[in-house]
């Protein structure tokens, strides 16, 4: 099973403003990373997981077409999941990418990771 290339590319178009996105695959999805961290994902398991602020995660779970996100049979906190039918239109795919951004915005950047020693030495050599 594979992710939704077309709800990818709508998220790409979104997230396309930004400088600091980057995309990495999975777990046979899509994932959308924001100054290091998850942002969402577009799930091979169909629709969206989108980090949310755990304060307001009870509440955005009684919403039609949202469930918890389930990983190794536990919910995980940081993330919800939302059915293709809660973000059909494009201004409802906004407000739920709107609201992992700002869940994003309340942690930390990671720094950009460092080349260990042994790659370095090796791109050295290649050239």
């Amino acid at each position: 099973m594979t992710y939704d290339v077309i709800t990818a590319e709508r998220v790409r178009d979104i997230l396309a403003t930004r400088g600091d996105v980057v995309e990495k695959r999975l777990m046979g999805g899509l994932c959308f990373m924001v100054s290091g961290n998850m942002c969402c994902s577009v799930s091979a398991r169909g629709g969206l997981l989108i980090r949310v602020v755990e304060e307001t995660r009870a509440e955005l779970l009684k919403r039609p077409h949202v469930s918890p996100m389930q990983m190794g049979g536990r919910a995980v906190k940081s993330f919800i999941r939302v059915a293709p039918e809660g973000y059909r239109t494009g201004a409802a795919l906004r407000k739920w990418i709107e609201r992992a951004l700002e869940a994003v915005a309340a942690l930390p950047a990671k720094p950009a990771r460092r080349k260990t020693r042994a790659k370095a030495t090796r791109s050295r050599r290649s050239k």
